[in-house]
This record gives structure tokens, sequence and C-alpha cells, in this order.
């Protein structure tokens, strides 16, 4: 159902909408964790380390499905805070078309460049092929995930974050299943970890699109038929989407520089990394995740004229991401080696020593990147993508070039693990200087306008 967040206590709407959405990246991560773990336990080291490698560029394609999520849920965000019924349903036509047109340009660079992309990462010659295979099949299914993240960008604007988690954790227990069936039943190799997850993802976007449809004709009638495609509109969403987009993509092109240093350690330090970062990354989008929904409400109330919810709206968000550092933290530093064998039946000593120790440096600084990403989730739903880029880039381009510098001292791989916290305090400390600029307490004046910028 429906549920507008400008009513109510702040931290009590905030808990409500934001539990299903960590729910739901919990299942999201599912699948790249099952896609790990199927292909390190029932395949093999090289399977894991080629999965792991193929992953880096598939963050790309994500980050682009991401923007659209983004520009989709904060403007129709606000146009559901100001009651703009009409606009709501031609914002989630012209988001789809949208995304249509992008998915055929990246489908197309996927399958002409892909193999380039993996040898400017310096993929070793044994998991060159399967990284190939896995990475063309992902390809192939990337209108399911591009739709899919729309539809759920579209639940999550109109308040409604429990029917996303519904199909997400049907399709990602699905994709388990599938998974095992594939590799350990039928004998497949790396292809059928690949055609699992895209069975599933074509399943739950269909599924996902036709009930947005659906629930565009249950809100209220607008005097005029709502048109299919706003050029005004489109311009809102892009002004969100674009920043959104980048703001993945220069993260991801990031990761794909770490992941060539990373390479020329060899597949031993490969592997323990392809494990624990898909650790590393189920925390990240937990925390993303939540700071979406710290978007959706601060659009909805900004559309609502509201900024004074706001800012008790982040103080209960950095309660509730701090919170969940707690047992990540806990987890990740004192049992790190039990979760990275979840991934490898007999890791050997060079994958397992890089895993854990991955894990011990960056796990006692998810408090401070947690505080980044709430911050960050207000500025975007406000339509404060200036600042928004600027902490963002500062603190991807201090990772990679501190990785890069790092990673050639004694201290090996070591030294690109110690890169993520520097960037991350100085990206928390832009980040929230920002919303301090943006939101004044009483008496303050607010640097932007209400709404995009």
């Amino acid at each position: 159902m429906n549920r507008d967040l400008t009513v109510g206590k702040p931290a009590s709407v905030l808990w409500k909408f934001c539990l299903p959405l960590f729910g739901s990246v919990i299942f999201q991560q599912l699948y790249n964790i099952a896609d790990s773990l199927v292909a390190g336990k029932f395949i093999g080291e090289n399977a894991l380390a080629a999965v792991g490698n193929s992953y880096e560029i598939t963050l790309i394609f994500i980050a682009f499905a991401f923007g659209c999520n983004m520009g989709c849920s904060v403007v129709v965000s606000q146009l559901f805070g100001a009651k703009d019924y009409r606009n709501v349903r031609t914002a989630v036509s012209t988001a789809m078309l949208l995304t249509a047109g992008v998915c055929l340009v990246l489908m197309a660079a996927g399958f002409l460049c892909g193999d380039l992309l993996l040898s400017l990462l310096r993929t070793p010659a044994e998991v060159f092929a399967d990284s190939s295979l896995y990475l063309r099949i992902y390809v192939l299914g990337l209108p399911f995930m591009f739709f899919y993240n729309v539809a759920t960008g579209s639940f999550s604007a109109l308040g409604d974050s429990r029917t996303p988690f519904i199909f997400l954790a049907l399709s990602s227990m699905a994709n388990i299943a599938m998974d095992i069936l594939f590799v350990a039943g039928f004998g497949m190799g790396v292809d059928g970890v690949a055609w699992a997850t895209f069975l599933c993802q074509g399943v739950s976007c269909v599924l996902a699109v036709a009930a947005v449809l659906r629930r565009m004709r249950t809100l209220p009638e607008a005097h005029e038929k709502a048109p299919l495609f706003s050029a005004f509109l489109l311009r809102r969403i892009v002004v969100i989407a674009v920043p959104s987009t980048l703001q993945q993509s220069f993260i991801s092109v990031g990761n794909l520089v770490i992941q060539g240093v990373i390479n020329s350690f060899g597949p031993g330090v490969m592997a323990g990394y392809s494990a624990s970062v898909k650790l590393n990354n189920l925390v990240i989008t937990s925390f993303t995740t939540l700071a979406n929904g710290i978007s959706t409400y601060t659009a909805q109330n900004i559309g609502a004229g509201q900024r004074g919810r706001v800012r008790e709206g982040l103080r209960a968000g950095l309660k509730m991401v701090w919170l969940l550092c707690v047992p990540f933290l806990l987890l990740y530093f004192f049992a790190g080696e039990t979760f990275i064998r979840f991934f490898m039946d007999s890791p050997t000593d060079a994958a397992m020593r890089a895993g854990v120790l991955f894990l011990r440096i960056l796990s006692p600084f998810y408090f401070v990147v947690a505080a980044k990403l709430a911050a960050d989730g207000v500025l975007r739903g406000a339509g404060l993508m200036k600042p928004f880029m600027i902490a963002t880039f500062t603190d991807l381009i201090l990772r990679v070039a501190l990785a890069l510098v790092l990673s050639r001292t004694a201290l090996g791989s070591t030294g690109v693990w110690c890169a993520w916290p520097i960037g991350w305090f100085i990206g928390a400390a832009l980040s929230l200087l920002f919303y301090k600029k943006a939101f004044p307490g009483r008496g303050g004046t607010a640097s932007a306008e209400n709404g995009v910028e």
C-alpha cells in the first residue's frame, strides 16, 4: 500500500519504511553472494575469482540502473508528497522510456567491450574465459535488472517498501536453488551460475513492472489524462539520475582500477578479495539502501514543504544505520575467517590472509561511512546534487590514488585495504558539512530552494 511519509513521528515513519528496504538489500546481496558461494564451493577457486572479477564490471551496469532508480524515486516522491498524482503517472512512464534507451546502449557496449575491459583489468589467463562467459550472459539480462530497478524506485516513492521486498525475497531464494541445480545438479560451470541469475531476475522484473502499472491505476484520478512522456519531467529525472549514475559509475571505475591492482598479486589474493568484498558490499549496500529510504522520506517532505521534518529524519536515520554497524563490526572483525570459508572449501593461505585482513581493517570504520551515506541520502532527496557529487568524488579519488600508491610500498595488498577508511573520513566530513549548510538549525537560512536544483 502507498504510505505518506509527511505525517506521523519522523523516527517511527522512517523505521517502518526502511526496515523492509533493509530486508530487500539482504536478499539482493544473496544474488551475488550465492553466485560466488556456489562457484567457490562446487566449481573451484578459479571460478570464484572469475565471478568476482566479472562482478567489478557488472557494477558499472548496476550504476546506471541505480541512477534510473534514484531519478524516478526522488522525482516521483516529490510529486507524491505534493499530491500531484497526474504527474506521478507521467514521471513513472517517462522514467521507463528513459530506462529502455539507456539499457539498449549499455547492452551494445557490454557485448562489444566486455573482453577489452577484462584485458584492461589484467585478468589472468586461467580465469579469463570464465569471466568473459559470465559477463556476456549477465549483459543479456540487463533489461530485467533495469526495469526492476525503476519499478522498485516507483514503489519506494509511493512509500511502499514492502511489495519490492516480497518480490526480491522470492526471486533471491529461487536464485540460490537454481544456482545449486544448474551447477551441482546439471554439472554446469560458471555459465550455470549466470543463467540462474538471468532467469530469476527476469521473473522478478516482470512481476514488479506489472504490479507498478496496476498500482498507478489505484491513484486518485486527475482532471486530465496523464501523458506517457514529459520533457520537463525527463529533465527533472535526469538531474537526479545523471549524478547518481556518475557517483556509482566512478565508484565502479575506481573499483576496476583497484581490481587491476589486486589482480597483480595473483589468484590467491584475488579469491580472498572476491569473498571479502562481497561481505563488505553487503554492509555498504545496506547503508546505501537505508540512505535511499532517507532520500525518499526527504523528497516527500520537500514536496510537501516540510523541511523541518528532514532534520528530524536524518537524526533518526543516523541512529538506524549506526545500530546496524554494531553486529557487522563484531561479526567481521572477530569471525571474518568463518565467513570467508563460506565461499571456499579449501582456501589457500594467501586467499585467507587477504580476505580476513580486508575485513578487519575496514569494519571498525563502518560508523564513518554510514554517517556519510545517511547525509548523502538527504542531499539527494532534496535535489542538492552538486555537493553530493563533490563529497562522493573526493572519497573515491582519495581511495583510488592511495590504493595505487600504497600497493607499491612494503604494505603490498594491505596498503590497498588501508585506502578505504581514509576516503570515508574525508567524504563523511564533506557530506555532513554540506548537509548542515543546506539544513541549518532553527534561525538559520537554508542555502537551497525546496526541490530539485
